[in-house]
């Protein structure tokens, strides 16, 4: 009898200490991982002729992964690249009206020419007493009359020049404008392939090909989870105990009663106490204001976004 007395209480201690090891916390804090996710969106308004994205994909950055219709984009940019080939046509061609006050003015200096040498002859002839000075006189006169004629000539040369260089600069200045418009629907039409941003996983899939599609509508979203956050909080009295860049141990479930270890650095550290959200407990009551911290953990593979886990200081 005093034996089994012995076995029960054997029994009973072994139970107590399990139920006091039970109550003892493992954590400091517990939170849920999460991760940084972007959502890619479209840039153009149009059908996606390709989408080559399904969920769970680990996607390169800056991959294409779609194409959206730019059809419209390709016409409008052929019809201004025909606009500016149109403005040569426009212009006037300054050659001809050129050319023939140039053959007038060559005409006016043969003229000229003759009579320099008739002015010579008539000199000769004067100092032999062969001509008059009215004769003379008449010579200069007809030589004035024929430089003035040139020298108009040349005016009108210089303003033919300076009226259609003038209407020539005024037609091709639109080109400017035009070119500008090209690179802008180049730079349209560069969007219409769909680009990954970042390395990571496909979470989520919005739209398929074949879809109609909007600038700014949702196609995917993706995250990195090669690191994955821990989001947890911690009381006030706890928050002395931290820093940022800490070192510290993370415990995820393991099966039903044992835990993974994993190393995190804290990264983040709220400076704003806040009311414990009700799906996470710490040692404090709920009552009591909390702390907000970031840990950043290299995911194995075995961490998932919304999964619970605990944080050792």
């Amino acid at each position: 009898m005093k034996r089994n007395n012995v076995t029960v209480w054997l029994w009973l201690s072994v139970i107590l200490f399990a139920a006091c090891k039970g109550n003892q916390s493992v954590s400091d804090a517990t939170g849920t991982f999460e991760v940084d996710e972007v959502i890619v969106s479209s840039e153009l308004t149009g059908k996606l002729l390709s989408f080559d994205v399904k969920e769970g994909d680990s996607i390169p950055k800056d991959k294409i992964v779609g194409l959206v219709d730019a059809e419209n984009l390709n016409l409008q940019k052929e019809q201004v690249q025909a606009s500016i080939a149109a403005l040569n046509q426009k212009t006037a061609d300054l050659s001809p009206q050129v050319r023939l006050l140039e053959d007038q003015l060559k005409v006016q200096e043969s003229q000229l020419n003759n009579l320099d040498h008739e002015k010579t002859r008539l000199e000769n002839l004067i100092r032999a007493d062969a001509a008059t000075a009215k004769q003379m006189d008449d010579m200069n006169a007809q030589i004035d009359v024929v430089k003035k004629q040139m020298q108009v000539t040349r005016q009108q040369i210089a303003v033919q020049r300076s009226n259609v260089g003038t209407q020539n600069r005024s037609i091709l200045s639109e080109g400017k404008p035009l070119e500008k418009r090209v690179a802008q629907l180049d730079d349209q039409l560069k969007r219409a392939s769909i680009s990954n941003p970042v390395n990571g996983t496909v979470i989520e899939k919005y739209a398929e090909a074949g879809e109609m599609t909007s600038t700014g509508k949702a196609l995917y979203k993706i995250a990195d989870l090669s690191v994955m956050t821990l989001r947890a909080y911690v009381t006030g009295t706890q928050l002395p105990q931290i820093k940022l860049g800490q070192q510290v141990k993370v415990l995820i479930d393991d099966g039903a009663k044992k835990y993974r270890e994993m190393p995190g650095t804290i990264t983040w550290i709220s400076d704003k106490a806040e009311f414990t959200p009700k799906t996470i407990q710490t040692k404090e009551e709920r009552a009591n204001l909390v702390y907000a911290i970031k840990v950043q953990v290299k995911n194995d593979g075995y961490l998932k976004i919304g999964m619970y886990g605990e944080i050792k200081f």
